[in-house]
């Protein structure tokens, strides 16, 4: 195996791993959280990974580039995280009656070491590209394309193994954790710069907020935020939702209710396929029409649970799962891609730092505790599971009511320009550029 070769598996490993670390809790927790009594607090679990990525990444990310090589850095925080959610293991496998505090500060410092380590991946392949010479933008996809086969090889593990209803799956990360923390170390070294003017305040994406002065901009960035609300709910509720057909009579015996993870996991590979349609429906359809689609791919991920079930009904689950795939790539990958195009070099680490607090940060934290609300409000206030699957219909509606207003809305307000549409936008971006912000 030639050399180039070899570091290319390396790195495919390594990022088979993140993404194992996170695949084996991200869509079964719901699940368990419900079985321990939970269920109401389902939404608060996932909406502190959006809290804690509004700063935890950019804080590890500068520590990385003055201080700690990001090889080391990654196995720190992998060591970290996988003690936290070992620690929530046992506190949740000791313990006859799980409690809400205890489980949740284990649980949230455990995500906020993890969700930096996504980040700093990506720096240690990019810095062992580089340095063999090799083009990042040809061979880093391939190798990212493994990072959600491990996520996928992980949820179909806690499936088969019927973790995805007890504390095992949190034993699963933690273990995978400390493998990725070992393994991180044999990367090659990246180096680091303590004389960097980078600040905290640009990393966070502070500078780029000043991109609101650009009408066109403004919108992108909002409904960018409006859209993030929908990216964690049924990573939240799916699970929870396919598993309750179990409780009813005529679903009892089926497939799906019996395997909610796999099922699911059509999701994520249907992801895989649609990255590769983006470079082609971008070109074709520009970022409004690529956006549009998103929109719209997000209405009937929601309409398709509402109507499914695991019994003749399956089907639907399996198209909403389909649909996921361009809900999910042509909302994220593209709209990075359209923020790349629209600024300079100077802005454009700041503005998508910008775009990921507006999607994954505020958008995804105020999604999930609305959602939260929604499914406690109709589902969980129930007594019967004939009651609570009516509520579910209801609240899968509801969600796919909102995603089919913002994506009208989209339609009205955003126009597609390749470029500054006039001299006052290209004056305020380049303003904007030449003004950091001090301090931090």
């Amino acid at each position: 195996m030639s050399k180039n070769r070899s570091l290319q598996v390396r790195l495919a490993a390594l990022s088979f791993l993140e993404f194992a670390v996170w695949g084996a809790y991200l869509i079964s927790l719901g699940n368990y959280l419900g079985s321990v009594g939970l269920a109401t607090h389902i939404g608060w679990f996932y909406a502190i990974q959006g809290v804690v990525s509004l700063f935890m990444p950019a804080i590890v990310g500068i520590i990385a580039d003055r201080w700690i090589p990001a090889q080391r850095m990654l196995s720190i925080c992998h060591v970290l995280a996988g003690l936290f959610m070992g620690a929530a293991a046992l506190y949740a496998l000791n313990t006859p009656a799980v409690e809400f505090g205890p489980l949740f500060t284990l649980y949230t410092f455990s995500v906020a070491f993890f969700m930096p380590t996504i980040g700093l991946n990506n720096a240690v392949a990019f810095n062992a590209l580089s340095r063999a010479g090799l083009d990042t933008i040809t061979y880093f996809p391939p190798i990212r394309v493994f990072g959600t086969v491990g996520f996928i090889c992980s949820m179909l593990f806690v499936n088969f193994t019927q973790f995805q209803t007890n504390p095992y799956q949190l034993v699963t990360s933690a273990v995978l954790s400390f493998c990725l923390a070992a393994y991180s170390l044999t990367m090659p070294n990246c180096p680091t710069d303590k004389s960097s003017s980078g600040s905290l305040a640009d990393s966070l994406g502070l500078r780029a907020f000043s991109l609101f002065k650009v009408k066109r901009m403004a919108i992108f960035f909002i409904f960018s935020m409006c859209l993030g609300v929908s990216l964690q709910i049924t990573n939240s509720y799916g699970n929870i939702f396919i598993t309750s057909f179990s409780d009813i009579a005529a679903y009892a015996d089926t497939w799906g209710a019996r395997n909610a993870n796999a099922l699911i996991s059509l999701s994520q590979m249907s992801e895989t396929l649609c990255i590769l349609l983006i470079p082609f429906c971008l070109k074709r359809f520009g970022i409004k029409g690529v956006m549009l689609m998103s929109m719209f791919a997000w209405v009937l991920r929601f309409a398709f649970f509402g109507l499914g079930d695991t019994g003749g009904g399956l089907w639907l689950l399996i198209l909403s799962c389909i649909v996921y795939g361009v809900a999910f790539d042509f909302f994220n990958v593209s709209g990075g891609l359209y923020v790349d195009k629209q600024t300079t070099k100077e802005l454009r680490s700041s503005a998508q730092g910008l775009f990921m607090i507006m999607t994954n940060g505020i958008g995804a934290t105020v999604g999930t505790l609305a959602a939260q609300a929604i499914v406690n409000h109709f589902v969980f206030s129930q007594t019967t599971p004939e009651a609570q699957h009516a509520g579910w219909t209801t609240s899968w509606y509801i969600f796919a009511a909102y995603s089919l207003v913002i994506a009208i809305l989209f339609i009205i307000f955003f126009k597609d320009t390749p470029t500054p549409s006039n001299e006052e936008e290209r004056r305020l971006i380049k303003e904007i550029e030449s003004s950091p912000v001090e301090g931090v």
